[in-house]
């Protein structure tokens, strides 16, 4: 009888508990190949995209190679057209026109192609005590101490005082110099060392280490900087003026590499949010006859709140929209309302080093697949978009349909401190949206950390998502 009931109780359990299992038990070992496969090309574009700027010339690319045309406002669409709007080089969206009336709306997936950064600021170059360096004004969330005695590459524009512009990118290659913000040595770091850690680096200590040899004459004095500007001049044809009308932003040099014995995971610059980017453009290059419009954006700005006429915060999204809607004779508020979004963001992976951060029981794991968030904020929720019950069994349908390994997450305990992605600024045009993402580990810092299967999977759901 003991054991009867004890072989019910199993039953019981496994129709009525809900698991959290490693997608490996899951899925075939094809399956786990084609995941390796896949990031193969991932790791090549963070290499390549390590700005906005990059991101968007690198997606350009892709997507004319696949058969993507700019956009152009008032030109004839029809189902199967697929086309592409440039916003400024620094944000981007692709749209593929369905075969359901427009009216019916569109399924749009919103990714971010900004990272953390260090930024130069206008009148960054200068000279101490025979050193150059480039003062910098951080871009993002980050811990500062983490971006010091690391190799950084400069990547951007400098618009010249003809209106020319120059394209920057250098310590990528392998012959090119790299630059690093220095930091005391232990020996003599004692009074550094007391400081709270939002402050053992300041704001004004990320100084960039950019030459030290002095130009030979002993009629100027700012030898070395002089020196500096001359290379500059030589190679860019800019003057330190220049950079009064510049973008220069310093990235970590790293290469995208896996990680452990396994090589299961991959670790690199920049994954939040090029993981979710890169995996919603795939999924929209592959994408074939959709029955609703599909409409990827890769927005600017989210680390700063995604305001700027190239953030989310802005009007670009809508209008492009509406002018879709026009041209087939909609009004765009209803193609608005009747939309549903996937926000394509990261969320923070538990970490068993740092577990009390987390409540175990609705934390996002590494290998566990995409992660659905219904909501995000800090604290009371402030600041977020709290997807519907009704719109979160949708999409849980979804990807159960589609045998897509997913789970379930929040940002860190109640109280603990919280983020925001831009899931909001899209429920503000009436849209329906939840957040679709990977967890990562080390989020925000220089080199953050995904999993292959992960990656895959949000891969995957962007697909099912954009074909159902």
């Amino acid at each position: 009888m003991a054991e009867k009931k004890s072989s019910e109780g199993k039953k019981l359990q496994e129709k009525l508990f809900m698991k959290k299992e490693h997608a490996m038990k899951l899925i075939s070992e094809a399956e786990v190949k084609k995941a390796d496969k896949f990031c193969e090309d991932y790791k090549k574009f963070l290499d390549s995209s390590k700005t906005e700027r990059e991101a968007v010339i690198n997606t350009i690319n892709l997507a004319e190679k696949n058969g993507f045309t700019e956009f152009i406002p008032g030109k004839a669409l029809k189902a199967g057209d697929k086309i592409y709007y440039n916003n400024r080089g620094k944000a981007i969206i692709l749209a593929i026109i369905g075969t359901e009336p427009i009216e019916n709306g569109v399924r749009i997936a919103a990714a971010h192609i900004d990272s953390p950064r260090l930024d130069m600021k206008q009148c960054p170059l200068y000279e101490d005590n025979e050193i150059a360096l480039f003062k910098t004004h951080y871009y993002g969330g980050i811990k500062k101490y983490q971006w010091t005695a690391i190799p950084l590459s400069l990547h951007g524009v400098i618009v010249k005082a003809d209106g020319t512009k120059v394209s920057v990118c250098i310590g990528e290659d392998e012959k090119d110099p790299v630059f690093c913000v220095t930091d005391l040595l232990p020996h003599l770091a004692s009074a550094q060392m007391e400081r709270k850690a939002s402050q053992i680096i300041k704001g004004e200590e990320l100084n960039i280490l950019i030459g030290s040899r002095p130009f030979l004459d002993d009629d100027v004095s700012e030898k070395v900087k002089l020196n500096i500007l001359n290379i500059l001049f030589e190679k860019y044809g800019i003057t330190e003026a220049d950079f009064l009308s510049a973008e220069l932003e310093a990235v970590p040099a790293f290469k995208a590499k896996d990680i452990g014995f396994d090589r299961s995971m991959i670790g690199s610059y920049g994954q939040d949010d090029r993981v979710c980017a890169y995996t919603a453009l795939q999924a929209t290059l592959v994408c074939k006859k959709p029955k609703k419009t599909i409409v990827t954006v890769l927005a600017d700005k989210e680390e700063i709140g995604s305001d700027g006429n190239t953030g989310l915060n802005s009007s670009y999204l809508k209008y492009f929209i509406y002018d879709l809607a026009k041209a087939f004779g909609a009004d765009g508020w209803r193609v608005l309302t009747n939309s549903e979004c996937l926000s394509a963001d990261v969320n923070a992976a538990f970490d068993p080093t740092f577990p009390d951060v987390n409540e175990r029981h609705n934390a996002a794991y590494i290998n566990k697949g995409v992660v659905v968030t219904k909501y995000t904020g800090s604290r009371g929720k402030s600041g977020t978009s709290d997807a519907s019950a009704e719109f979160m069994g949708d999409v849980r349908r979804l990807l159960d349909k589609n045998k897509v390994i997913w789970q379930t997450g929040e940002l860190g305990k109640v109280d603990a401190g919280g983020g925001g992605t831009v899931a909001m600024y899209i429920a503000n045009l009436d849209v329906n949206v939840i957040d679709v993402g990977v967890p990562v580990l080390s989020m925000h810092a220089p080199y953050e950390i995904t999993s292959k299967l992960d990656v895959y999977m949000a891969y995957r759901a962007f697909l099912a998502f954009m074909e159902e």
